[in-house]
């Protein structure tokens, strides 16, 4: 049982998640007996590593203060989201992922994929989002200072709809820490150990790993 959970998800989680995936009310399931069995299996996870920021803070457009300042928690859903954008190597050349996680929960909220890092990418990942949730209204927006989240496009896409912008403080990415721990996980789980011709083989790769992969373990 556990090895199947552990080949069935792409030999990505550890004992914490298989545990958790596993464990029912009725029959819980020891973590302690799951990582005994990969160990000897020789079952292992892979181990979350820092990934470079892709976007550019080199202009001169308004920035917003740090609203968030590190403040991580959230009490329900839609109140606080942290957004930033991420890239894979393909053949074809880069391709770009935005990304928009709620600190209700860590899930993903929106996302969009394209081949250039533009406001456009961001403000499709933002619309996705918007349509997602419901359209809320007065929800913390956290990012770094980017060109394409300082755009006067995206600004205004965010003050029409009521969010409250906020950015990290300049070079440091600790201010985006749970956006930033979600792309080390996904690169290093998932898309580090494979080969992309093209850009639409990453696009599907991307896609299991969001909306089928994290989205099902978010339901346990």
């Amino acid at each position: 049982m556990v090895i199947k959970e552990f080949n069935d998800n792409k030999r990505i989680p550890g004992s914490v998640k298989i545990t958790k995936n596993l464990s029912t009310t009725k029959k819980p399931i020891n973590r302690k007996l799951v990582a005994k069995i990969m160990k000897e299996n020789g079952l292992k996870s892979k181990v979350v590593k820092k990934y470079k920021a892709a976007t550019n803070s080199k202009h001169n457009l308004p920035v917003a203060e740090n609203i968030l300042n590190r403040d991580f928690k959230a009490e329900k859903p839609n109140q606080k989201w942290v957004s930033d954008i991420t890239y894979a190597a393909t053949d074809e050349g880069w391709l770009y992922l935005a990304g928009i996680l709620d600190l209700c929960g860590r899930e993903i909220a929106g996302w969009s994929m394209g081949e250039r890092m533009t406001k456009d990418l961001v403000i499709r990942c933002l619309n996705q989002a918007r349509c997602c949730r419901g359209k809320p209204q007065n929800v913390l927006i956290h990012t770094d200072r980017g060109s394409q989240y300082c755009s006067n496009d995206y600004q205004k896409l965010l003050k029409d709809n009521s969010f409250i912008c906020s950015m990290s403080r300049k070079g440091n990415c600790w201010d985006n820490a749970p956006m930033e721990s979600f792309w080390g996980k996904l690169k290093q789980e998932w898309l580090n150990d494979q080969y992309f011709k093209t850009r639409e083989e990453a696009k599907v790769a991307i896609f299991w790993y969001i909306e089928v992969y994290t989205a099902s373990a978010a339901n346990f």
